[in-house]
């Protein structure tokens, strides 16, 4: 078993611009994991850069509301709302509300920042 805090994970820019905690991922778990789990924030009135993944992503919203944009689609996304992202889609989240957008990003296979390419 291995259980880690959110609070002991530190707070990164993402490629994305969104803060994020890496929560479980497979350099930094004691095993082998074929996904990789973060926590993002985007704040009021911001949005993440546009960018594409090599891998299939999945939000899971926590807390706020948003846009959530994918290739040539745009819709509306709140709190227990879950976004699948084809791989290689380009993809971005605003948050337009007055409250912090929290969420969910399970990318498998894993992250790699070599996989990740900002479009803009």
């Amino acid at each position: 078993m291995h259980i880690r805090r959110t609070v002991d994970c530190e707070v990164q820019s993402a490629n994305d611009g969104c803060a994020i905690r890496q929560l479980l991922h497979p350099g930094a778990a004691p095993a082998v994991l074929p996904y990789s789990l973060a926590e993002a924030r985007v704040e009021p009135g911001a949005r993440s850069f546009r960018h594409k993944l090599a891998s299939a992503e999945v939000y899971y919203i926590l807390e706020g509301c948003g846009v959530m944009h994918v290739d040539a689609e745009a819709r509306p996304c709140m709190q227990g709302d879950v976004v699948h992202v084809p791989a290689e889609a380009e993809q971005w989240i605003e948050n337009p509300g007055g409250n912090t957008l929290r969420f969910l990003c399970i990318v498998s296979p894993p992250w790699r920042a070599e996989d990740d390419t900002r479009m803009e």
